[in-house]
């Protein structure tokens, strides 16, 4: 089993400045074409609208930041809800030690090297250290983020809530509230980019059963703020048998819990990881080019194979000899007997003190309150594609049904054709597109997608204007005499 240990190196004194300087250097060498070229437009308000608006500055928005302004578009800007620097699950609700991936996965760097997470870690703490590391701790791969950031000067606004899209038909544009400090500002974007999270196509999950029978006080989800010290010699159930499920489990014997008990539906744990499979050039590159059918199998095949624990994350857990493993018991129902919950599975009736609710999310874009005013028009898999009965499955029908380059669709076509203007960089392009938004596993492939759907945009909606530019251009290099 890999250590789950984090011991920080030595640092390199002067490493990271150096790296710098020279990062710099070769970016220049790269910065071809170096024009300013999208074609300004003026919104409502009277002042320049954004040409990109990226909801959500995780990894994921941050990435396709950089991207446009790799191609010279960079009247953009993203903004998050969360506090500056703690955008994204690490250094909040992610309970794991380190990544999921492995090491040498990239994904926000674009295929240039000194812009991947080794590169930024040796600079730092020598290659030595970097061949010494098995899996990457969380809170470093924050604060890689939080230096791409910085350091490719990324325009970005933390702390600001986003209402509801609407689309503007005059001035052709998408209007956007943005809360700030309890201020509301409403900001025009010609295109926006939806990368609000692995939830940003739905929301965390809690079962009506459990909401409406127990006390709020008496479960969580993995995703909410949990008091562990108030866990302390209690006996604690999960529901869920997923990698964050396990990650919970073990923070709260970590923390001094009596007993921890998992209770999961399979027989046995998945211990076949599909998502390591997935990891090669056909999958991440080309699902998006097989058939609707064929879209759907695969992916249907990889949520039936299931999402099991690493091997760190199950080994962190079952090292404990409190944590309880409860195969075939889906919890079925839940009632209170005062500060007592009884757990009703397929193998009996289980009493705990505490819940942990580790069943992910649903995919739902109605529940988005960002997409409330677009939402009626979008299509999604249930308009386009029947599958098998057998292949069922109504988490899926209700993904949307995105184009090559992650925008949205219109589920009536020409009702509302502006919809392809917003592209979705969540979790909720799995069948669309594969891994992309949310999955650092598939950016390598995902994001020349995306960034070329934008820039495409950007340019074909002006195509006249960029001709007539061509009619009047006039720069001339040399004089020419005529002669007889």
């Amino acid at each position: 089993m890999p250590s789950t240990t984090t011991t920080q190196p030595t640092r390199i004194e002067g490493g990271l400045e150096r790296f710098e300087a020279l990062l710099r250097h070769d970016l220049a060498k790269i910065d071809y074409p170096k024009r300013d070229w999208v074609i300004p437009k003026t919104g409502p308000d009277g002042k320049r609208v954004l040409d990109v608006l990226i909801l959500g500055g995780g990894q994921s928005g941050l990435a396709v930041a950089y991207g446009l302004m790799r191609n010279k578009v960079n009247n953009i800007l993203v903004v998050d809800k969360n506090p500056e620097d703690y955008a994204g699950p690490w250094k909040t609700f992610a309970r794991m030690i380190t990544l999921r991936t492995p090491k040498y996965v990239i994904g926000p760097d674009h295929n240039i090297p000194g812009l991947t997470f080794q590169s930024w870690y040796e600079a730092q703490y020598g290659e030595q250290a970097w061949d010494n590391v098995d899996l990457i701790p969380k809170e470093l791969w924050c604060d890689y983020l939080n230096w791409y950031k910085r350091f490719l000067k990324i325009p970005y606004q933390s702390k600001t809530e986003a209402g509801a899209i609407t689309w503007n038909e005059q001035h052709r544009c998408f209007e956007v509230p943005l809360t700030l400090n309890a201020k509301t500002e409403t900001r025009y974007a010609r295109k926006i980019v939806y990368a609000v999270g692995i939830d940003g196509s739905g929301e965390w999950h809690v079962p009506d059963f459990i909401k409406n029978n127990l006390d709020a006080s008496l479960y969580a989800h993995t995703r909410h703020d949990i008091d562990f010290e108030k866990l302390k010699g209690k006996r604690v159930g999960i529901m869920g048998a997923g990698a964050s499920a396990f990650d919970n489990a073990s923070v709260a014997l970590e923390t001094g819990a009596g007993e921890v008990h998992l209770f999961f539906r399979r027989k046995q744990l998945p211990n076949v990881n599909p998502y390591r499979w997935a990891e090669f050039t056909g999958f991440l590159n080309h699902h998006s080019h097989v058939s609707d059918a064929d879209k759907w199998r695969m992916i249907h095949k990889i949520l039936e194979i299931g999402q099991l624990p690493p091997t760190d994350t199950f080994g962190r857990a079952t090292q404990n000899k409190n944590f309880y493993l409860h195969a075939n018991s889906g919890i079925e129902k839940a009632e209170q007997a005062g500060s007592v919950i009884k757990l009703h599975t397929a193998s009996g009736i289980h009493e705990v003190d505490f819940l942990i609710i580790g069943t992910g999310f649903v995919t739902n874009l109605g529940l988005r309150p960002e997409l409330s005013n677009v939402y009626p028009h979008i299509a999604l898999w249930s308009d386009r594609y029947t599958p098998p009965k057998e292949l069922a499955h109504g988490d899926l029908s209700r993904h949307p049904y995105l184009g090559p380059n992650f925008e949205l669709t219109e589920k009536t076509p020409g009702e509302a054709p502006y919809l392809s203007g917003i592209f979705n960089y969540t979790f909720g392009c799995l069948l669309s597109l594969g891994f992309g938004g949310a999955s650092i596993s598939g950016m390598k492939y995902s994001l020349p997608k995306i960034v070329g759907g934008i820039t495409q945009q950007l340019y074909t909606d002006d195509y006249e204007a960029y001709f007539n530019n061509l009619v009047d251009f006039d720069l001339k290099e040399f004089e020419v005499n005529a002669t007889s």
